[in-house]
């Protein structure tokens, strides 16, 4: 009889919930230390993974469009910080509220650098196949845009959010 990989094998949903928060919690820590490479390697590599900025209604397709994405983000704001303030996990998906922070020092959505600091919450929907819970299918985030660039065009009464805090 062959032997299964580790993939295949059945696991309960407890194990597949584990799985899925050491995944995100490894992307979330290599997102912060800015290290693509782990970034990318919580990912599948292939043409089924994807990123969805839904408030921008883009799509960045395949590993290549993950790739895309976050060469945005870390021209926009290439000292963004993620704070995770809840966690939520079912089998085959994981949300994460979060804050992100930094300073806007690349284009973004038509707004040139100005150096002001952003700050603002953000959900985070993590997907999973349901044979492999150790690698992301994709992230789809929702966030408040318009909170965004206020906050990059230094507008005096920009929104700073509601003030989520880690649970």
């Amino acid at each position: 009889m062959a032997e299964q990989s580790g993939a295949d094998m059945a696991t309960s949903d407890g194990q597949r919930i584990e799985l899925q928060r050491r995944t995100i919690a490894e992307h979330i820590d290599a997102e912060n230390a800015h290290d693509w490479s782990r970034v990318y390697g919580t990912f599948i590599q292939d043409e089924h993974a994807y990123y969805d900025v839904v408030p921008l209604s883009t799509r960045y397709a395949g590993f290549e469009g993950v790739q895309d994405f976050y060469q945005i983000l870390e021209t926009a704001v290439p000292d963004f910080r993620i704070t995770v303030n809840a966690e939520y996990d079912m089998p085959g998906s994981s949300v994460r509220e979060v804050t992100v922070s930094g300073t806007h020092q690349g284009e973004y959505c038509g707004v040139p650098p100005t150096g002001q600091r952003v700050s603002f919450e953000l959900a985070a929907f993590y997907l999973f196949r349901s044979d492999d819970a150790a690698k992301l299918l994709a992230e789809r985030i929702y966030f408040d845009n318009e909170t965004v660039l206020r906050q990059m065009r230094g507008e005096e009464n920009a929104p700073i959010g509601i003030g989520l805090t880690p649970a």
